[in-house]
């Protein structure tokens, strides 16, 4: 695979990982949880899939630092949708942190700070 097919998996995985999480932060009905978490982790899996490929085609498997925060913001960002409905009463909480770790990674991503 190129790194252009790894780059549009990656993000669009992200892109609907997003959109499942405010989703389940916004309305945790207990009837939609099942098929809720497994989409979230399904999708967890392609971004997982999409930034290593990423990382490889890019970067020949030598990993910037950024890509270690990239990747706890990523842990972060799969655990909400399980934490909204765990927790409902802290969605706030749980969408706060969303928003926070989606524009963290964004910024990662594109500044590419030296650590």
């Amino acid at each position: 695979m190129s790194a252009t097919t790894y780059y549009i998996l990656h993000v669009l995985s992200v892109i609907f990982l997003t959109v499942i999480t405010f989703n389940a932060v916004a309305n945790p009905k207990p009837e939609r949880r099942k098929k809720a978490l497994m989409n979230s982790g399904i999708l967890s899996l392609l971004v997982l899939v999409g930034g290593f490929g990423l990382v490889a085609k890019v970067y020949g498997n030598t990993w910037p630092h950024w890509a270690f925060v990239k990747i706890a913001l990523w842990v972060g960002l799969s655990a909400m949708a399980g934490m909204a409905y765990r927790q409902p009463g802290k969605a706030n909480l749980w969408g706060m942190l969303t928003l926070a770790f989606v524009t963290a990674a964004v910024f990662l991503v594109y500044l590419k700070p030296a650590f």
